[in-house]
């Protein structure tokens, strides 16, 4: 069966925005925004962070905190592909941690493990960063009741 011209249009579309993509992004970002780690709602859940960032995406991160150590997580956002892969790149850098050791992740540090981003894109680092703090100060807040 033959490929349709639309088809092998699209085909052809998504192969060029791929490449571009990887000309402007690190290996490490590319594969979070393609394949995220930790992408979704958790249900059980007992921190809980959800912010908006100035390019108007919405990030949230769902902790489940077990012996002040983060022991799943999960997250959701409605921007664009550096974005999740900023909070992919950070779930991963929070999981498995102390709450002492997750308070220190910083911007610079998602911006680092990422490889680094395009200026116009590093935002997204500080969102993911913020939206995970939130996420333990919601958990902090709920212990202390």
């Amino acid at each position: 069966m033959s490929e349709s011209t639309l088809d092998k249009f699209a085909r052809e579309l998504q192969e060029e925005i791929l490449e571009d993509v990887r000309r402007n992004y690190s290996e490490t970002v590319v594969d979070h925004w393609m394949q995220p780690r930790h992408l979704g709602f958790l249900p059980q859940h007992n921190g809980y962070g959800r912010l908006t960032g100035s390019c108007g995406d919405t990030m949230e991160f769902f902790l489940d905190i077990e012996n002040e150590r983060i022991t799943r997580i999960g997250f959701d956002t409605d921007g664009c592909g550096t974005s999740i892969a900023s909070a992919s790149i950070t779930a991963e850098l929070a999981l498995g941690k102390p709450l002492k050791e997750a308070k220190m992740i910083t911007n610079l540090t998602v911006l680092e493990k990422a490889g680094g981003l395009p200026e116009e894109d590093q935002h997204c680092a500080l969102l993911a960063a913020n939206t995970l703090q939130e996420a333990i100060k919601n958990y902090e807040e709920r212990s202390k009741g």
